[in-house]
């Protein structure tokens, strides 16, 4: 299966995300913000990034145009609960997969990661 990093400030949604898509076979691993997100992708090579665009540090827009530039091949997608991030997130649409509206029930982000992994790159 995948190796997919999630990036997400609320650890509570962050552990249950990881669980949902370890039931699915995907290797996850784990960061709070943006810039733990982009060391963690330096140091191993993943699938896919899920992550938040509202963060501390370093948010979910930066972190996908930083990722987008540093790892070409890496499939991205993002999750916001607010409107007006997911408007920010318009300039990212050819280098992000889709944003993945909050709150979503487990089924519905389990079918976005693979509806993303499943895309062609």
């Amino acid at each position: 299966m995948a190796k997919i990093l999630i990036t997400e400030d609320e650890d509570g949604l962050r552990s249950f995300v990881a669980r949902a898509l370890r039931m699915d076979g995907h290797e996850t691993h784990e960061a709070a913000d943006g810039a733990e997100g982009l060391e963690k992708l330096s140091m191993a090579s993943f699938d896919l990034l899920l992550s938040d665009i509202r963060m501390p540090v370093m948010d979910g827009i930066e972190l996908a145009h930083r990722a987008h530039g540093d790892f070409p091949g890496l499939k991205i997608l993002l999750m916001t609960g607010y409107a007006d991030q997911r408007e920010r997130a318009d300039d990212l649409m050819e280098k992000v997969i889709d944003v993945v509206p909050k709150p979503f029930a487990l089924p519905d982000i389990r079918k976005a990661v693979a509806q993303a992994l499943n895309r062609a790159a």
